[in-house]
């Protein structure tokens, strides 16, 4: 993780996460909050499985962010969709409910996608990137170092 937009989408995901869990736990507890979750199981679910995308998005491989994507498409981009076709075609006064769940989905939905093409994106993202400080030497036959034949014979005697 080299780029500030990498650090930045961490940071988001991790808000965000921290987010769901209040939201999942005062939909268990029955408390009254703008935000409630569309499906209770599903959301722990999820909470899990974005903990586990959070550790691959930082580690930077595509298979976290793809998870991620897919995870949050198919739980928040659904309600999103939904939501906005209900929004619409309504025409009586809906719920702050309604809305607050529609922004929350549709913040979640920018995250996801942000994630993945930060990561399809970057460019030190390989298992192996070169890096010009240090590969000039290491990774440069001229400057090994020749063993000679006093290398293995080398025996001081310390007093």
């Amino acid at each position: 993780m080299k780029n500030l937009s990498t650090w930045l989408l961490v940071m988001f995901m991790i808000m965000f996460w921290a987010f769901r869990v209040i939201v999942a736990i005062m939909g268990e507890l029955s408390i009254e909050f703008p935000f409630t979750p569309l499906n209770q199981q599903m959301e722990i679910i999820l909470l899990f499985v974005t903990l586990l995308c959070i550790i691959l998005v930082v580690k930077r491989t595509v298979v976290g962010a793809l998870i991620y994507l897919l995870t949050y498409g198919m739980y928040f981009g659904v309600d999103l969709m939904n939501n906005i076709n209900f929004i619409l075609g309504a025409e009586e006064n809906l719920s702050i409910n309604t809305y607050s769940n529609t922004f929350a989905s549709l913040i979640g939905m920018i995250l996801a996608v942000a994630v993945v093409l930060d990561i399809f994106f970057d460019k030190s993202r390989k298992n192996n990137p070169k890096d010009k400080k240090t590969d000039w030497f290491y990774k440069n036959d001229k400057f090994d170092r020749q063993m000679d034949e006093r290398a293995d014979k080398n025996n001081y005697r310390t007093l």
